[in-house]
Parts: C-alpha cells; structure tokens; sequence
C-alpha cells in the first residue's frame, strides 16, 4: 500500500469481458494543465484501452488458425537449420 501518494487515475470497463474486466489509466500530473478537458482523456483512454485489445486478439486468432502440424514443422525446419549451421562452421 501506497501512502502519502495523491493520483488520479482513470478506469476503463472492458469492452470484452474476456480478456479484462477493467483497465486503469495514471493520468499525468500536468494533463490537465495542458488545456486537454476531462472528456478528452477519458476518450483517449477508451481509445488506448479499444486498440489495445484489437491489436492482441489480432494476433491471438492468427496464432490459433495456424495447425498444430505446421508448428511442429516448423521447429524441425529450425532446427534442421541450426545443426547443418553448426556442421558447415
């Protein structure tokens, strides 16, 4: 626990429970100083929190359309090449 620390800080309800039940943004001491208004950095907090979760479900579904035997061919192919690397030199 923290104390003696004075913060402000902004929570975001996921979009997809799935991943995330909440995301917490720290805002910066001096954000508001900068002429930006409170509904602009709750917006661009959904905004970062929204991207975030397209970005890593991207990935994830691209890594899970892939089978399992092109894994396993893969890491062969490596290591094939990393023996016949360490043949030649």
């Amino acid at each position: 626990m923290v104390q003696g620390v004075s913060r402000q800080v902004i929570v975001v309800k996921s979009p997809d429970p799935r991943f995330f039940e909440q995301a917490i943004f720290i805002v910066k001491a001096d954000a508001f100083g900068k002429g930006a208004t409170a509904d602009a950095v709750l917006q661009e907090a959904r905004r970062a929190a929204e991207g975030y979760l397209k970005r890593t479900s991207r990935l994830r579904e691209t890594c899970r359309r892939i089978p399992a035997p092109v894994y396993a061919a893969c890491g062969a192919l490596g290591a094939t090449v990393c023996w016949l690397l360490a043949f030649l030199l």
